[in-house]
């Protein structure tokens, strides 16, 4: 009996050794929901009514306010029906729903558009499989579309021609600039949905730029229009089709046309389109006011400069019911933050401020009395849940639970439902009464990776040079023992508008934890040019990219040096894109510190990169030659020493692959060694399964190498 207890005993630890041991694998963390964090999908407020819908493949549940009571409103089945009596296909998942009111939803199948209405199914369009960019009209729920270069609308029983350019250097109603300054989308509906604003880019005078597609039998020419730092650009205008009229006028935007129209919004009224014109050394930006029934400038309501760079991000929001009065985002005073104007362009007053950003406007409440955001105000590395009313100026914080929130507000802002995640919570969504705070558990996910052998995360900062604080993160080898020498990997992103460090859950992502698991220390840290810190912190990079953030990197590796457990002769460094600039930079800078290094999609000359974004941060090569020089990884190819290996997309459109083959040429010339290695089919990352590829790619690299 003894021997029979003792037996199943080290069976058991055995078994939770086991369980506690487990580990990832690149194609499970690019295809394996398990490995992800559960939630209540697509969860959404049902109208301004008590109840709340999320998802399940076959299932749409329904919550409500009051208790915990759980229904479900629609099956599978249910919705195979009502498209079947429509002369549609059955589906085999229900399809993701957006509420438009109390009582109706709409959803979308492949290009066929329906509202669903007590229980009733209506299609309302049935667009060319072709369409592209469609989008809603709110009250006359008209659909505007694109098909090739060209514009159209559905009313539901006609569709109606917008545009009609035959040369494909024109495209009508979408998005221009490169989405820069906002721009996410090419038309914009009025308040009613019976005029369509819409942006009209001429690229005729744009040289194309070749991308190469060899998945042909012989490989073809698919150009794309590619206006590089200091060349010519495409010329943009806005159009304004009226759909009682049948016309379209244009708006007169004036010189020079070259020029950047961005952040388009309609006033209540529909009487008058508001475009922020920025020129085109993005240093001067005018808020104007333009007559919709003739195209005619009115006014400009303010401006905006900088010796830097302006870039607004976001268009005006008049005040719901309040036509005279709109709220504004600008970093004016060094962060991101909201000013309440009226519409003669008086400043009334700045709502909110303080040496933190706001991330994202929500909305209004109802009767409009006072505006939800999210901020950093907490932390940089946290996005946290605020209120500003409108008359007081005073902010309320109404999440605080450490963390990422993604709230989402009822129309009358009387409830809010947040899911947020942090290091030690992978997802929580909770429904909370915005008057009181109290709050209900909606979900709690279960750690998927809780068998899986992981490394200890940490976030901290350290003090960069002039003793700015600088977060960073550093994840542990999984079966960290602190008496033993690690190798460390870098990965470092650096660039304007984003950041790496956050306080959410698997900070990083999985395949940091993958690196980890091999057995690296696995080190990031935010540079000064990176984002949510503010304009001062953003913007000290303009005309000399790369040295502010190599310095700072610097002090990070400073720090690591100074870890009993780092192998400090072992250091190596990762990152695409801005990233990879970063990554071949410090490898050229610091050949004795950086032993191995690998760099995806990196911009190798500022000159090959693009206007809007290239001339943002460097001005142009005209204007900064000494800049762009010092910035060149080309002009330095010389002082490669070590390891490296540059990884491009075939037909990246973004950081052309004409900027890695500079560098690889540069390095021959210079009698310099480096690996290579293409994914032909990739744009400007690897996407898919093949990004399990990258992934084992990266980290054999280092696993041969460091």
């Amino acid at each position: 009996m003894r021997k029979l207890v003792l037996t199943l005993f080290i069976t058991l630890q055995i078994a939770f050794v086991f369980a506690q041991g487990k580990m990832l694998v690149p194609e499970d963390i690019m295809s394996s929901r398990k490995l992800y964090p559960t939630g209540l999908i697509n969860i959404q407020w049902q109208g301004n009514s008590g109840y709340y819908t999320w998802q399940e493949a076959t299932l749409i549940m329904q919550g409500n306010v009051t208790d915990e009571t759980k229904d479900t409103l629609f099956t599978l089945n249910t919705f195979n029906e009502l498209l079947q009596s429509a002369g549609k296909e059955a589906v085999k998942r229900v399809p993701s729903i957006n509420w438009k009111d109390n009582q109706s939803f709409t959803f979308s199948i492949d290009n066929d558009y329906f509202t669903c209405k007590n229980g009733k199914l209506l299609q309302d369009h049935s667009l060319p499989q072709e369409a592209e960019n469609a989008e809603a009209a709110p009250v006359t729920n008209y659909m505007a579309y694109t098909l090739n270069n060209n514009l159209y609308i559905s009313t539901g029983s006609k569709q109606l021609t917008i545009t009609n350019d035959k040369d494909k250097g024109i495209v009508n109603g979408q998005t221009v600039h490169r989405n820069e300054f906002g721009i996410s989308k090419g038309t914009f509906w009025s308040p009613e949905g019976t005029q369509l604003a819409f942006y009209r880019m001429d690229e005729t005078m744009v040289t194309e730029y070749p991308i190469v597609d060899i998945t042909a039998r012989v490989a073809e020419l698919k150009s794309v229009r590619y206006p590089m730092a200091g060349m010519t650009s495409h010329q943009v205008t806005v159009g304004i089709y009226d759909i009682q009229t049948g016309s379209t006028i244009f708006l007169k935007t004036g010189e020079p046309k070259d020029q950047y129209l961005t952040n388009i919004a309609w006033s209540p009224d529909q009487k008058y389109l508001f475009i922020a014109v920025l020129n085109r050394d993005q240093n001067h930006m005018k808020l104007n006011q333009y007559e919709v029934s003739t195209g005619n400038f009115v006014k400009t309501l303010f401006e905006e400069k900088n010796d830097r760079y302006v870039e607004p991000q976001h268009p005006m929001v008049f005040i719901p019911g309040n036509n005279e009065q709109f709220i504004w985002q600008s970093q004016r005073d060094g962060f991101n933050h909201l000013y309440l104007y009226n519409i003669n362009g008086q400043l009334m007053k700045q709502m909110t401020s303080g040496k933190w950003v706001i991330t994202e406007m929500l909305g209004f409440d109802e009767p409009a009395k006072g505006i939800f955001f999210t901020s950093t105000a907490i932390s940089p590395t946290q996005d946290q849940l605020f209120y500003v009313d409108l008359k007081t100026s005073k902010v309320k914080q109404l999440t605080s639970d450490t963390g990422n929130h993604y709230p989402r507000i009822r129309p009358d802002g009387k409830y809010f439902i947040t899911s947020y995640n942090n290091l030690k919570t992978p997802s929580t969504t909770l429904l909370v009464d915005t008057k009181n705070r109290k709050s209900r558990l909606l979900h709690k996910s279960d750690n998927p990776l809780k068998d899986y052998k992981l490394g200890q995360t940490s976030i901290f900062t350290i003090k960069a040079d002039d003793n700015t604080d600088l977060y960073c993160r550093l994840i542990k080898p999984a079966d960290f023992d602190s008496t033993k020498k690690y190798p460390v990997i870098v990965y470092v992103y650096g660039g304007p508008h984003a950041q790496m460090v956050t306080e959410s859950w698997m900070s990083g992502g999985l395949f940091l934890q993958y690196l980890a698991q091999k057995g690296y220390v696995v080190f990031t840290l935010d540079n000064r040019g990176s984002s949510n810190r503010g304009f001062e912190f953003e913007s000290i990079i303009h005309r000399r990219v790369g040295e502010i953030e190599k310095t700072d990197q610097m002090q990070g590796i400073k720090y690591l040096k100074s870890l009993p457990y780092v192998n400090a002769d072992r250091i190596g460094i990762d990152g695409w894109s801005y990233g990879g600039f970063m990554s071949v930079n410090l490898k050229l800078s610091y050949p004795e510190v950086f032993k191995v290094a690998t760099a995806g999609g990196p911009v190798c000359d500022w000159k090959y990169y693009e206007v809007m974004y290239g001339e943002r941060y460097m001005d142009t090569p005209e204007q900064n030659p000494e800049g762009y020089k010092n910035a060149s990884l080309v002009e330095h190819a010389d002082q490669l020493q070590g390891k490296l290996m540059i990884i491009h997309g075939g037909i990246d459109n973004t950081v052309v692959w004409q900027q890695s083959q500079a560098f690889v040429k540069a390095c021959i010339d210079n009698k310099k060694q480096l690996d290579y290695f293409v994914y032909p089919t990739h744009e400007h990352n690897v996407s898919g399964i093949d990004r399990a590829h990258l992934f084992r790619k990266i980290a054999g690299y280092f696993d041969e190498n460091l």
